[in-house]
């Protein structure tokens, strides 16, 4: 299956806006930043990619791999 693209939770002027990576308009928006987490979180699932959480500020805060991930983090228990 091939990986989709970025899904980046950014500020929008309504709110907070779920963007696909390289897109120039918004997938979704919301009200909190939360409410689009959560829908970044069900695309990035969906299609096997990543979310990008960015604070107010537009720097990257957050983000998380629902794909394959070639460096897994490794379990030392």
């Amino acid at each position: 299956m091939k990986k989709g693209k970025n899904q980046h939770v950014v500020k929008h002027p309504d709110g907070w806006a779920v963007k696909g990576a390289g897109n120039s308009k918004a997938t979704k928006v919301t009200k909190t930043q939360k409410e689009s987490i959560e829908a970044a979180q069900d695309i990035a699932r969906n299609q096997q990619s990543d979310t990008k959480v960015h604070g107010r500020n537009g720097k990257i805060r957050a983000g998380n791999s629902y794909g394959n991930d070639p460096h897994p983090p490794k379990d030392n228990k």
